[in-house]
């Protein structure tokens, strides 16, 4: 073995000692968020996956998460058995909390065919379901896991909910692909939102982490595809209507509706003339 690679070899044995936090194991996250949302709503799984004993699978679930805790157990106010135990006390509001957004997207999408479809196919719920998973565990004060949950969503669904945002009830994404929802965003109840919508910060340094970077979106607001609206000033009105490609670091009262405003050019040639003759719409 050569010094140089000695020398990085010490580097990193180093480096592994000075760091925080143990992480817990990402497949391991993985699976038991998924059996997790398959307990709740059969409907999603599949015919290798079915389960009829609910108690077993319960009780196996809170094992799953003591283990994925223990890692980061000098990091957490209680213990993994501890924690563990409260998360699952919450389980049955994080259950009627879900029903109300599946409600909510077969309600007010015209393609669904029923609220089973949505459980057990759409992503936009997926990623809700998995975001209000990883917030009541944020709630509990873990480190890192909620974190490594809602990117594990964003990784299947191309949805990116921070687990520290405050959503509230009937929460509706259609489509959902490139969604983002940042940290400190506030959402009140019955907001729906489309693909591409940006719910993000304007540019602040690292000092301000503490602090509300994200908007507010209150209730009853529907925000169309591509929309971008950043700032933790910036406070969307309820009941309001946010147009698609609309670039928002204002405020807006409540029923508003703002739209991006484009100018189409039609060329045509004139039969008498080479020279295109253009019309502003």
């Amino acid at each position: 073995m050569t010094t140089s690679t000695s020398s990085f070899l010490e580097h990193l044995q180093t480096q592994r000692a000075q760091y925080r936090y143990r992480l817990p194991s990402r497949p391991d996250a993985g699976r038991f968020i998924d059996q997790l949302m398959r307990l709740l709503f059969p409907v999603t799984q599949d015919c290798k996956s079915v389960s009829q004993h609910v108690e077993e699978t319960y009780q196996n679930l809170n094992e799953q998460l003591v283990r994925l805790l223990c890692p980061l157990e000098k990091n957490l106010p209680h213990s993994a058995e501890t924690i563990s135990e409260r998360f699952f006390e919450q389980l049955p509001a994080i259950y009627d909390g879900l029903l109300l957004d599946a409600h909510a997207i077969a309600d007010n999408d015209p393609a669904s065919v029923g609220i089973e479809e949505v459980v057990a196919v759409y992503p936009g719920f997926y990623a809700i379901g998995v975001y209000r998973i990883a917030h009541e565990l944020l709630k509990l004060d873990v480190p890192l896991l909620p974190r490594m949950l809602t990117e594990y969503a964003h990784g299947q669904t191309g949805i990116d909910i921070h687990p520290g945002a405050q959503i509230g009830q009937s929460f509706f994404i259609d489509h959902g692909t490139g969604v983002v929802i940042g940290e400190t965003t506030i959402i009140g109840n019955n907001v729906k939102i489309y693909q591409g919508v940006t719910l993000g910060a304007t540019y602040v340094a690292k000092s301000m982490a503490q602090k509300k970077r994200h908007p507010t979106i209150e209730n009853n607001v529907v925000i169309y595809a591509n929309a971008t609206i950043l700032g933790g000033h910036t406070t969307v009105g309820h009941d309001s209507i946010i147009g698609g490609n609309v670039w928002l670091t204002n405020s807006v009262e409540a029923h508003s509706l703002v739209y991006h405003q484009h100018q189409t050019e039609v060329r045509l040639k004139s039969l008498e003339s080479a020279e295109p003759i253009n019309f502003v719409i």
